[in-house]
């Protein structure tokens, strides 16, 4: 989910789901996506880059408008890494912090691999 219009086109069906925790994984997040409509229905938001031989390179704001949307709306924001060819590419800091946010309601707390 990547993409405004991936989001366009599976959130309502998410949404649809009788789930305890709503979340979207935007990985690997491929342009700027706006959560606004969904964002007080949904209750976690993943995002990151693309990794591997032909990974394609994340633009900074991109993270950070999904992380700004998360804030406004109190959903936890988890930015998993920027990226890159190497599976350590780039690291998993945000303007100069990690955001590992997990819902509370979220049955596995405390227990995320990454």
């Amino acid at each position: 989910m990547g993409l405004q219009e991936r989001a366009e086109e599976r959130i309502p069906y998410l949404l649809e789901v009788p789930a305890v925790v709503r979340f979207l994984s935007c990985e690997p997040l491929l342009g700027p996506v706006d959560l606004s409509p969904w964002i007080s229905q949904l209750q976690w938001i993943i995002s990151g880059g693309e990794s591997g031989n032909n990974a394609r390179p994340m633009d900074m704001a991109w993270p950070r408008l999904l992380r700004d949307q998360c804030q406004v709306a109190h959903v936890p924001y988890f930015f998993k890494q920027v990226g890159g060819r190497y599976h350590n590419s780039g690291g998993r800091t945000l303007d100069g912090r990690t955001w590992d946010e997990i819902p509370a309601e979220a049955p596995i707390r405390n227990k995320i691999i990454v």
